[in-house]
């Protein structure tokens, strides 16, 4: 009998059966690993663009029923981009994947982990330059290549400060001019596109571009390049430059150019 025939009619363990004493399988060692949550709560004090009404919540009336059961069944509405979130290609190329759409390979994968937060703290308006990646390839001795690449800026720290957060506390369009934060310079976004082969690009501010930016230059060159985007993203200073392996995983709005997003990292290390 040759080996394939072999392989094809040895028999499976019994569903449920034991392992031999010592033995772990992928799932329980994956399972007991350490696992970090990136993302911000949605509540009402949820950092949302200046122009959105926020996060709105209403809660049911829940509590017991007359037939003895607990029940709890509350209503929410939300803008696509607010909080922790994607931005789908979509949403600054017209023709780009819509959040639907996106590929889930693009949602998954290693994180490289570029830690600019000692430039932000002298410049809070910095722009992440290529000079930047390149110095974490040289560091790292390798490319950018099929990772999700993180943007730390350390601007999560300041997300219970809304006025430290954006620049301003101000509302509606007299404030966007007002924003002051870090962000991804329109070039080395256009970089990662056009030499290199990124899953995602995400940040721990509120925009992939820096505050005073008016064109938007990195949010187009990424969803020209069908590259998803994640924003306010929470504790990148817990993870490792590289080796976490991170899952970002959106609302799936049929046609929508984003969405709330759950964000979880698993650290390297744990077998």
């Amino acid at each position: 009998m040759c080996a394939v025939c072999t392989v094809c009619t040895t028999a499976a363990p019994p569903s449920g059966a034991t392992p031999p004493a010592g033995a772990t399988t992928a799932a329980q060692r994956f399972a007991a690993g350490t696992w970090l949550d990136l993302t911000h709560s949605f509540d009402a004090t949820t950092i949302y663009w200046p122009t959105e009404k926020g996060f709105l919540f209403e809660a049911g009336k829940n509590g017991p029923t007359p037939q003895g059961y607990y029940y709890a069944a509350n209503r929410f509405a939300t803008a696509e981009h607010g909080g922790t979130h994607l931005d789908a290609p979509r949403h600054f190329a017209e023709g780009r994947r819509t959040a639907d759409q996106i590929e889930p390979w693009r949602l998954v994968g290693e994180a490289a982990v570029i830690d600019v937060a000692q430039k932000c703290a002298a410049n809070e308006v910095y722009e992440v330059t290529a000079d930047d990646l390149v110095a974490w390839e040289r560091k790292h001795g390798r490319q950018l290549v099929d990772v999700i690449v993180l943007l730390r800026t350390g601007w999560s720290s300041r997300w219970e400060d809304r006025t430290s957060y954006l620049g301003t506390d101000a509302r509606g369009p007299e404030a966007v001019p007002l924003l002051r934060f870090p962000g991804l310079a329109a070039d080395a976004a256009k970089w990662l596109v056009e030499h290199r082969r990124v899953h995602a690009v995400g940040i721990d501010t509120a925009s992939i571009d820096h505050g005073p930016s008016s064109l938007f230059g990195a949010h187009v060159a990424l969803c020209s390049g069908d590259v998803p985007i994640f924003e306010n993203l929470d504790g990148l200073q817990r993870l490792p430059e590289e080796g976490a392996f991170v899952a970002a995983l959106p609302m799936k709005i049929a046609g929508g150019s984003g969405g709330p997003l759950r964000v979880l990292a698993r650290l390297p290390g744990d077998k």
